[in-house]
C-alpha cells in the first residue's frame, strides 16, 4: 500500500483507451521538474514517507532506499548516503539525542505543512495577512475611507487629527485657536470577521481498513488548513483535537506524525471537547469541522466505555444529536466530512447535520482539501 501511494504521488501512468480492450496501460516516467536538484526531488518523497510513517526518520529512509533500489530515484552520482548527509547539513534530520537515532526536526515538519498547502490549495491567490473583510462598518482594525463627525463611544485612535485641526480652523478662526467636540471627525474602522475553528479528525482503526489509506490524506488537509490559518489569516485560531475511544488537542506542528490507533469512533467526546474549546474563545464567529470515516461507535459512561459497533446504537446516537442540537443553540455550526457513501452512514450524517443546522458533504479522498477550504472561505463572509 505504501509503494502504491508513493507511485501515485510521483509517477504518471499514460492511458490508452480501446471500446474492444478496455483500458491499456504504458509506463511513463516524467521530465524532472525544472530546476530542482536531486536532492528537491528525494526530499519530496522523504517528507511524504515521514508522514506516512508518523514521523519514523530511519523507517522513512529504509523506505526511501527500497524505493530507490526498485525504481532507481537517483544516479550513479548522487546516492541516499549523499542525501542524508544533506538533510543534517539542512537541518532537516538530527542524531542529537540519547538513543543517537535520526529524527526530524521542526524544520522538516514546517516544511510538510508548507508542501501539503501547496498540493491543496497551490491555486489559491495571493493576498495580504488577515484579509477578513466585510462590508461591515464599525469598531476594527482596519482604517476605511469615510469620514464622519465624532459620536460618544468612538475612540481616540479613529480621530481624524488633520481634519479635525482644519475644522477647528474653519469653524474659530486663527485668532484664537480652540479644539471642540463638534470640530472632531473620525474615519470610519471596517469590521474584520474573525473566526475559531476547530478541526476534528477521525484516527479509528477504519480510518486504515478495507485497503485504503484514509487518515494520510486527512493529515494532508489538516496540514494544509493549518498552515493556510497561521499565514494567510493570522487573526483566526485553529484548534485540532483527534477522537478515537477518547479525545484530545493535538499541536499543529504534531499532525505531520500523526496515526491510527486501534480504536473505536468517540463522537460524542470529540464534540465535548471541541465545544469546551470554543466556549474559550472570544470571536463571535466560531465552527467546528469533523473528518470521519464512520459511525459513532464508542462512548464513556462514568469509568467505562460503552461500545457497539454493529450499526447505529440508540443510546450513542442520541447522546450525539444532543451535542449537535447544543451547537446549534450556541450558534456554532458543525461542517462534517464524511469519507464513505454507505446508505445508514448518510442516513446519521443527514440527522446529525438536520439536528445541528450546518453542512454536510461525502467525499472522495482527492477532493476533500478543496471542500473544506470553500466551506472555510464561505464562512469568511458571516457572522454566526
Amino acid at each position: 500500500m505504501v509503494i502504491s501511494f508513493i507511485l501515485n504521488q510521483f509517477v504518471t501512468n499514460c492511458v490508452l483507451f480501446s471500446p474492444m480492450k478496455g483500458y491499456r496501460f504504458s509506463k511513463f516516467i516524467p521530465k524532472k521538474a525544472k530546476g530542482e536538484s536531486a536532492f528537491d526531488n528525494l526530499l519530496n518523497i522523504f517528507l511524504q514517507l515521514v508522514s506516512i510513517t508518523g514521523g519514523d526518520a530511519g523507517e522513512a529512509l529504509s523506505w526511501l532506499t527500497n524505493l530507490d533500489r526498485e525504481y532507481n530515484l537517483t544516479d550513479g552520482s548522487y546516492g541516499i548516503g549523499n542525501f542524508i548527509d544533506d538533510l543534517k547539513e539542512k537541518g532537516y534530520l538530527t542524531e542529537q539525542n540519547q538513543e543517537g537515532k535520526f529524527e526530524v526536526t521542526d524544520k522538516a515538519g514546517q516544511q510538510i505543512r508548507k508542501s501539503a498547502l501547496e498540493e491543496i490549495f497551490g491555486k489559491l491567490k495571493k493576498s495580504g495577512k488577515g484579509q477578513h473583510k466585510t462590508n461591515i462598518s464599525g469598531i476594527g482594525d482596519e482604517r476605511g475611507t469615510d469620514r464622519r463627525p465624532f459620536e460618544f463611544g468612538d475612540t481616540i485612535q479613529q480621530i481624524a487629527m488633520t481634519d479635525s485641526i482644519r475644522n477647528a480652523q474653519v469653524n474659530h478662526g486663527f485668532g484664537e485657536f480652540k479644539l471642540t467636540e463638534d470640530d472632531l471627525e473620525v474615519v470610519e474602522t471596517e469590521y474584520k470577521t474573525q473566526t475559531s475553528t476547530v478541526l476534528m479528525i477521525d484516527i479509528s482503526h477504519s480510518m486504515i481498513l478495507y485497503g485504503e489509506d484514509r487518515i494520510t490524506p486527512a493529515k494532508k488537509v489538516a496540514m494544509a488548513l493549518a498552515e493556510l490559518v497561521t499565514t494567510k489569516y493570522p487573526k483566526d485560531t485553529l484548534d485540532v483535537i483527534v477522537f478515537g475511544n477518547d479525545a484530545w488537542q493535538i499541536e499543529i506542528k504534531d499532525l505531520p506524525y500523526l496515526q491510527v490507533g486501534p480504536y473505536h469512533t468517540n463522537t460524542i467526546a470529540g464534540m465535548e471537547l471541541a465545544m469546551d474549546i470554543l466556549r474559550r474563545r472570544k470571536n463571535a464567529n466560531k465552527q467546528i469541522f469533523m473528518i470521519t470515516d464512520g459511525k459513532p461507535t464508542c462512548m464513556k459512561v462514568g469509568i467505562k466505555y460503552y461500545k457497539n459497533s454493529f450499526g447505529l446504537d440508540p443510546k450513542i446516537l442520541n447522546k450525539t444529536l444532543n451535542l449537535a442540537s447544543q451547537c446549534r443553540r450556541l450558534n456554532i455550526p458543525v461542517t462534517t466530512f464524511m469519507i464513505a457513501s454507505d446508505p445508514y452512514l448518510k442516513e446519521f450524517v443527514k440527522e446529525f447535520t438536520t439536528a445541528n443546522n450546518g453542512n454536510a458533504y461525502y467525499s472522495s479522498l482527492k477532493g476533500l482539501g478543496h471542500l473544506i477550504f470553500e466551506d472555510y472561505k464561505r464562512n469568511r463572509r458571516k457572522r454566526f
